[in-house]
Formats: structure tokens, sequence, C-alpha cells
């Protein structure tokens, strides 16, 4: 079935839309962050860079890692943005451009978001690496597709009645990583529940100036466990990527560098090597 140019935009030379890349200008290994100034800190590692593209804050740059293709990307902050980048992403892979028809095989992408997070637990000390094994999303993007059974409805369900969950909030949902990915990029790490947020300030508790309806949620959410997991940091893009990357047959795994501890109030200022060190780790081991 043709796909409708309004449903799936071009640029005029046929690259997708937003992100402005053609089939051949992406790699099956994937690095997401949200900053755009880490696309350049990634790739500054590259053996050859051949692909360098921009539109927006979405930045791409592809090229070769010890022998391995890899492209590095940038979504920019929030959920909202990972529901522009997965899309594009998928359809660059799995939808002929010219035809606008979706192709016959199947093109899995591995994909690695690298970028920063709050913990929530007191022992996980900022510095550290926490892996994402499932995504939480409390910012809704997944409850706009058909995501069926990719949802943990019981962990969702435990945490909804373990936090007596406001239904003027957003449903939530929980999917998880790749396992394989998890194990290999991310076997030495701290590994938990990640909830994405839909905002830095009220969404995460923090109150500044604006008062919060839910003040209490941030403590319950610290200390909801389940399975013997519990819900190690909070930030903005895992859900999305986990949810719509699990529904569309790709390999999603977050890694995030703890820079505070909501806690203990600890903040880490410098942290520019540890990411260094956090983005060679995944080069290396993807």
């Amino acid at each position: 079935m043709k796909i409708p140019a309004s449903e799936l935009p071009r640029q005029n030379d046929g690259a997708i839309y937003h992100l402005n890349l053609h089939a051949d200008e992406l790699a099956d290994n994937i690095i997401l962050v949200g900053d755009p100034g880490r696309v350049p800190m990634i790739s500054k590692h590259f053996d050859t860079i051949e692909v360098q593209k921009q539109n927006r804050e979405l930045i791409t740059h592809t090229g070769t890692y010890r022998g391995k293709r890899v492209s590095a990307i940038s979504t920019g902050m929030g959920t909202d943005n990972i529901d522009i980048v997965l899309n594009e992403l998928d359809a660059v892979a799995n939808v002929d451009l010219q035809a606008m028809e979706v192709k016959s095989e199947h093109r899995a992408l591995n994909m690695v978001r690298i970028g920063t997070s709050g913990a929530l637990q007191p022992d996980i000390e900022v510095g550290s690496y926490v892996a994402s094994a499932f995504g939480f999303g409390i910012d809704g993007v997944l409850q706009f597709y058909d995501h069926g059974d990719w949802s943990d409805e019981e962990l969702v369900n435990s945490f909804i009645k373990h936090t007596g969950w406001n239904d003027r909030l957003p449903h939530p949902y929980c999917t998880p990583a790749s396992p394989e990915l998890l194990q290999r990029i991310a076997f030495d790490m701290y590994q938990g529940i990640t909830v994405s947020a839909p905002g830095f300030f009220g969404p995460q508790g923090r109150q500044v100036r604006a008062q919060l309806a839910f003040p209490e949620l941030n403590r319950k959410i610290e200390t909801f466990h389940y399975n013997d997991r519990s819900i190690t940091n909070m930030e903005m893009e895992c859900s999305a990527i986990y949810g719509l990357g699990n529904m569309l047959g790709h390999h999603p795994l977050t890694v995030c560098l703890i820079i505070a501890n909501r806690v203990t109030g600890k903040f880490l200022d410098d942290y520019h090597d540890k990411m260094e060190a956090l983005v060679k780790t995944v080069l290396d081991r993807f």
C-alpha cells in the first residue's frame, strides 16, 4: 500500500523530512544522544566519517569504528522528539522512500541511547553508569499506538497501586531493553527500571516557583519495587525509544551517566571525562 506524502514527508531530494537521511546514509548500529554537541564528541573516535548532515537540532554523523559502521544521531530532548526520530529511522530502514511503500524485507537497527540522568536510589553514586533494563513511561507517547502486548501491564498495575496514580496523568507503560544489547554493552553497570518523564521540572518533581500538583510522587516512585527491581533513575527519552523500538522490530538500549542523585541531593558539576569514557565503552562493545 502506497503511503501518502502527507503521512511521511520527504525533502525535495527524497530524504526523510526531519532527519534528512537516505537509507544508505544510516548504519545498522546507531548511538542516540539528546545534545547535538555530543555527535562530534562521538564521531571524533571514528576511523572514517562518510556522512555529516544536520536539520534543526537533528545531527547525523555516519562512519566506521574498528571496522563497524556506526551512526551518531542527536534527537533533542523529550519523548515527543523521540516519536519523530524513531519513526523516521524505521522509515529510512524499512520504507522505500521513492515508491513510498514498506519494503518486503525488514531491517533491524541496534539503537543505544547515551545520556545523563538523575538517580532515584541513595546508593547509586553520581558519576556511575546505569543501564535501563526497562523503560517506564509516564509521558503517554506509546498510548497513541496499538502497542499490543509490549507493555508489562502487571508491572504497570503494581506501580499504579503503589503510587496511587492520579488518572489525570498519562497512563504509564513499561517495555524492555534488548536483552542481547543489555548483556553485551551493560553487563558491568547498574541495571534497573528507568522512568521517562514528559518534562524536566514539574514532571520530575522539581519545584522552583510553580507549585506541584503531586509533591509526593517522587517519594512514591523511589520506594517502588517489583520482582527484585527498583526504579533506578529518571530522564526524558528512554521509554519512547523502547516502546517504539520494540514495536517496530528494532533493538533498543539506554545507558546513562548519573550526574545527580535526587535522594542525596548530590550533583556532578564536571562530567566531561565520565561521558567520554561511556561513549568509548559503548563504541568498543557495539
